[in-house]
Formats: C-alpha cells, structure tokens, sequence
C-alpha cells in the first residue's frame, strides 16, 4: 500500500503522464485501476439486480461486460504503444482522425462532468439520511440538503479543485479503496445480522418484465467499472509496458472490482429484494452507527475524487483554450491555467453541478446518462483504435481480420448500451 500510495503521489504531480521516465510497478497500476473504478457506482449495484430481475440475471451481465471491460483496456494499452500517445483522448485523436478526436474530448466533458453531479448527489444523499435523526418538525434550515450541501461546495469541494495540480490527493489515495472495502463488508454482514422473518418478507427474485429489461444493468456496470479514462496514463507510466503484462494487471484489476461490486450487489438485493433505494445505504435506517460509519467513510472518499474529476475535464476545455487561441491567432490570450482563467472555470463547474445535483430526484436518473456516455470510452472509441491501429500494424491476414471483427463487436456492444441508456433516460421524463 505504501509503495502504491508513492507511485499515485507521482502520477498526480504530473501534469502529462508521458512526460516523465515510467516508474509505476504492477502492483501500483493494480492498485490505481482499483481506486479509479471503485467510486459512487459501489451504491448502485444492489438497486441494479433489482432492474435487472434478480440475482441470475444481473450476474450473466456482469461478466459478459467483464469480458468488454478488459478488452477495452488491453486494446487501450495495445493503442497507446501504436500511436505514441500518453492520455486517452490523444490516442483517439491520432489513431481515429480529428473529428473523432473532437468527439472523445466532448464526451470527455460531459462525462466528467456528470460524474460530478453524481458524486455530490451522493454526498447529499448521506448527509440527507444523517440529519434525518432530527426529530424537530419542520426540520431547522441549517439541516436540509439544499444549505448543507451548498456550505460543503463553498467550503471544502471548490478549495480542493481550485489549485492548478491535484497533489493534495497523496493523502487520501488508499482512502477510496478502503471506503469500498468496508462498505462492502458491511452490506455482508449486515444480511446475516438482520432477523430472518425480515429478510423472508423483504427478499424475492422477481422475473424481468421483459427480456429488455435486462439490459438495464448495463449502465450500472459502466458507470461502476470505468476507469478507461485514466487507463491510457496509467500505462504509459508503467516501467513494463509489455502488452502481456498490462494484460494481466487489467485483469488483476477487474476482476478485483468485480467481486466487491458483486458482494455488494448480491447482498444488498438479498437484504432488500426490490424494496432496495437506487443508493443502497439509504434503505439502512439513519441511527445505525456502522452504516453511519459507512456513509462518512464513503462521503469523505466522494469529496476527495470529485476534484479528480473536475481537474480532468478542465484540462480538457483548458486545451481546447490554446488550440482555439493558436488557431484564431489570439496570441494574447489569457493563460487557461492561470488564476483568471482556472478559478471562474472551476466555480461554474461547481456551481452548475451542485445545481443539477440539487434538482436531480433520484441518483438512478444521473447514471442511466452516465452509463450511456461510459459506453463511448468502454466500448465505442477502443473498438474504433483497435480497427485503426491494425492498420498500422504488420500483422497476419488473420489475425488482422480476427482483432477488426473484435473491434466491429465492441463498436455495436458500445452503440446498443448507448441506445438503450438514451432511450430509457427519455421515456424515464414522460
């Protein structure tokens, strides 16, 4: 833990991951993979069995997204070390052309900034079930969602995104993976403590309403398992950028990450059957002092990454700043990192997002979007590198048709997830 907590103190200092000498051990890729994927999507999984039928059928889903998940970061890994590039929106660019490359840094954006929205509503959430122990009615101001999660951005979230680097997080780094680790722990136990009669009562393994319905644990999955957007910096800060090694740290990863949002999952929907909230600890009641535990653990850990988050996306609209400025010839222009620039950027990404968590009713409706979007990095743009990058490449005729028939699959798989996130979302509004 200490050697992976050094080597993610150094990715964060860098403000371009290839630009240094590579330095990362397998055990901290491993371990940053980990704490990349392992986020707000660990509340959802319980209320995911439930979407998608139960317990047979949610876990078929996962692990055939297991196969996709680790195809996309071994054909990430395998693009990185075709087109020379050392984040994930350069190597689109270069592989795939320009327009393409616009199209990632869009998508890039807004998923960022919608994982933004999430994470405060989760936030807000658990703050929300806390001050719910209130017995005063009304309730005084100073407890309700709207004030507390407002002081928390003004006070602690805007401070931590505004600075131009994110070195702060080298105190926290292990904190996210031990935060999914408890939580998890808790929802397994907690099962097994709670009375039979009840567990009786509240548990069922209801049938889809439909064979469609399955699918809609697929946006979950994205939403939960996505760490693709930091793949391509991780791997090219590895010293052993050996396409088999990367392999096995992607899967090392994964699978990892699937057996805690598994255990989440099962046991979660065990406890509550189809009575489970969209944020698995809202169905524990407010005064339990473990899940209490659990819900600053994980609170903590949310306010921790969100500016990991917002530090992204800016840096993306910060480029596209100075290619607009050398295109438009704007020479004077001022500095996108600089203090004038950085610091209104971050608080209208802040405030647009506090904004949107506050009006969003339910944390189900944000990852329904965010799981669409995920499927452009997951699936979309690796399957659209892969067939790319062949192309550079001296291969065999059949392996060169084998890995174009992958990338072809992995554009489709991408494309219905994304449909089918899209057009729930809209029906979900009427």
């Amino acid at each position: 833990m200490e050697e992976a907590n050094r080597e993610n103190i150094g990715l964060l200092n860098k403000p371009s991951l290839g630009g240094g000498t590579p330095s990362l051990s397998s055990v901290g890729a491993v371990f940053i993979l980990l704490k990349s994927a392992l986020g707000a999507g660990l509340l959802n999984f319980s209320w995911a069995f439930s979407q998608a039928g139960g317990i047979t059928p949610a876990l078929i889903m996962e692990l055939v997204s297991l196969v996709f998940l680790i195809s996309g970061l071994v054909i990430l890994g395998y693009a990185a070390s075709v087109s020379g590039q050392s984040t994930y929106q350069g190597v689109v660019r270069v592989l795939c052309g320009s327009a393409i490359g616009k199209l990632c840094e869009i998508c890039f954006i807004v998923d960022m900034f919608m994982i933004s929205v999430a994470f405060l509503k989760v936030v807000g959430d658990q703050m929300e079930k806390c001050n719910g122990s209130v017995s005063a009615v009304p309730r005084p101001w100073y407890v309700e969602q709207h004030f507390t999660l407002s002081i928390l951005c003004i006070l602690i979230i805007f401070p931590l995104s505004a600075p131009r680097e994110i070195s702060f997080q080298k105190y926290t780094s292990i904190l996210g993976t031990l935060a999914a680790c408890y939580l998890s722990l808790v929802i397994v136990v907690k099962y097994y403590l709670k009375p039979d009669s009840l567990i009786s009562e509240t548990y069922r393994s209801p049938r889809p309403s439909s064979w469609f319905a399955v699918f809609n644990v697929f946006p979950t999955i994205c939403f939960g398992f996505q760490c693709h957007e930091a793949s391509v910096s991780i791997y090219c800060s590895m010293y052993n950028q050996n396409l088999s090694h990367w392999t096995v740290v992607s899967m090392a990863a994964m699978l990892a990450c699937c057996l805690i949002y598994s255990l989440t999952g099962l046991y979660g929907f065990l406890t509550f059957g189809d009575n489970v909230s969209a944020d698995v600890l809202m169905s524990y009641p407010g005064n339990d002092t473990v899940v209490i535990i659990a819900r600053f653990l994980f609170g903590v850990s949310i306010v921790t990454v969100y500016p990991i988050s917002l530090f992204l996306g800016r840096s993306v609209i910060q480029d596209f700043w100075l290619s607009c400025s050398s295109v438009w010839g704007c020479g004077r222009c001022a500095d996108p990192s600089g203090t004038w620039v950085r610091m209104p950027l971050t608080g209208l990404w802040v405030a647009t997002t506090l904004l949107l968590a506050l009006l969003v009713p339910d944390i189900g409706e944000v990852i329904v979007v965010i799981g669409g979007i995920s499927a452009f990095f997951i699936f979309i743009f690796p399957g659209l590198c892969l067939i790319c990058a062949v192309h550079m490449e001296d291969l065999g005729p059949r392996i060169r048709t084998c890995l174009i028939f992958w990338g072809v699959v992995s554009i489709l798989a991408g494309a219905f997830i994304f449909g089918q996130s899209t057009s729930s979302a809209i029906l979900d509004l009427f």
